[in-house]
């Protein structure tokens, strides 16, 4: 066996000698798994599994993807690895086991292929704009050697082509999207498949555990990450609670849909029995799929075209004051310490905070979403991108840009008694903490006349 395999794959029985002593390859069919790690209520896997042959499921650590990764210690590669293994122990139960590669998704595909005999590759649908490029360059390589290529759709209740106007246009705005999704939605929509029950049609194979985390070139991370737990006390509560950083308001459970170790019909089974609010946080995050999905563009343009005019100032110095959690101002500074330090910000304090940077300070937001995205154990671009263009007021039904959060009356409404600012900043009230790095008033009117200039 080669090295290289050692290294990246767990390695299978795959051929057994046939009447004539050569050797001949099971057909197979293949589930690949991406930002669906779970085996149940999966509908990818569950197609796959009642598809009439035995199936090898297979995982790609993308090298296109974690290279661009600098800290070795990124949560979000400890969290998969888990996920990984978990799926890898659960599948050796019935003889099985998870295949896994760290290499880019075209190198490992022709290997998957040289190895065995696959006739159809099945995956749940992916709508960000690497994903589907990535899918269609497999799609090409698998189509000529006559292997089908079958996308379900699993991580949305509704896809981004499903909700469009009576024009039969993408909505731009998302109170008639939710309200179209809503008069959509029917029980049958989230009905739950049980493919942990279809496992025993997984080919029987043999073999090492997949890759180790230091293999993938990663350590273990320190920072805990939020169990997969549908908490109904908190989800019944959420409409009064979810603004108040210093309470136990969200169910933290955005980095399991994230990555898909919860599946989406059983949050939105607990939405529509327990809070109309919290299902519309999850219309939200299929509203900005279909954004980015409709409008790709945005991942490094304003949606608002003619915000692109605006002249940041963009200062290094008052940038690493922000990130770092240092800019005077207790309510922005502790949701960036929550950040640095967990990879977590509660939701209201991630509007202040990006608020602050692209008006305020008058940053680009583009600098704020990708440090976002370096952080956050919950990244999904769709979802941070359509954030800070709301945020920074160039995005789609974005707030107008003369809302500009204030800080202190912020933290008047939703961290009166500074609980959750104390948490972040212990030397608040001492002369460690710094003065605020700019004056609120003058920022606030240049902010004004900068974006008024801009769009004028």
């Amino acid at each position: 066996m080669r090295a290289t395999q050692q290294l990246y794959q767990v390695v299978f029985d795959q051929t057994k000698p046939s009447d004539g002593g050569l050797i001949e390859m099971d057909e197979i069919n293949v589930f690949w798994f991406r930002r669906d790690l779970r085996s149940h209520d999966n509908r990818g896997l569950y197609q796959t599994l009642t598809s009439g042959l035995p199936v090898l499921p297979i995982f790609i650590f993308d090298k296109d993807i974690l290279d661009e990764l600098e800290d070795p210690t990124d949560a979000r590669v400890t969290f998969i690895h888990r996920q990984i293994m978990r799926l890898h122990q659960t599948f050796r139960k019935f003889g099985s086991g998870l295949l896994v590669y760290h290499r880019k998704p075209f190198d490992a595909f022709k290997d998957l292929l040289e190895k065995y005999d696959v006739k159809s590759v099945f995956t749940n649908e992916d709508y960000e704009p690497y994903a589907r490029e990535r899918d269609h360059m497999i799609r090409d390589l698998l189509k000529p050697k006559g292997v089908r290529f079958v996308q379900v759709k699993d991580q949305v209740i509704f896809s981004p082509e499903e909700i469009l106007n009576e024009q039969g246009q993408p909505y731009k705005v998302f109170t008639p999207y939710k309200n179209k999704w809503r008069e959509r939605l029917k029980p049958g929509d989230y009905d739950q498949v049980a493919s942990e029950q279809a496992l025993d049609n997984l080919f029987e194979t043999s073999g090492p555990a997949p890759v180790s985390l230091a293999s993938l070139g990663f350590k273990e991370t320190s920072i805990e990450i939020p169990s997969a737990t549908f908490d109904e006390e908190i989800i019944t509560r959420y409409d009064q609670n979810r603004d108040f950083p210093g309470l136990q308001g969200t169910t933290r459970l955005s980095v399991h849909l994230r990555h898909g170790t919860v599946s989406i019909r059983e949050a939105v089974s607990r939405g529509v029995d327990l809070s109309d609010t919290w299902l519309n946080e999850l219309v939200w995050r299929e509203f900005y799929m279909k954004v980015l999905y409709h409008w790709p563009q945005v991942v490094d343009q304003a949606f608002k075209p003619q915000y692109d005019k605006i002249e940041w100032l963009n200062d290094e110095s008052v940038f690493k004051a922000w990130c770092d959690g240092k800019t005077g101002f207790p309510i922005i500074d502790a949701g960036m310490r929550e950040l640095n330090n967990t990879g977590f910000m509660h939701n209201r304090v991630r509007m202040i905070t990006s608020s602050f940077l692209s008006k305020m300070l008058l940053i680009d937001w583009r600098w704020g979403e990708r440090y976002f995205a370096e952080k956050l154990l919950d990244y999904e671009l769709s979802s941070n991108n359509g954030g800070w263009q709301w945020a920074a007021g160039t995005g789609t039904d974005a707030q107008p840009y003369f809302r500009i959060f204030n800080p202190y009356s912020q933290t008047e409404k939703f961290d009166k008694d500074q609980k959750y600012i104390k948490k972040w900043i212990p030397e608040l009230n001492s002369d460690a903490y710094p003065d605020p790095i700019i004056d609120y008033k003058m920022a606030r009117q240049r902010a004004l006349e900068t974006y008024k200039v801009a769009l004028s």
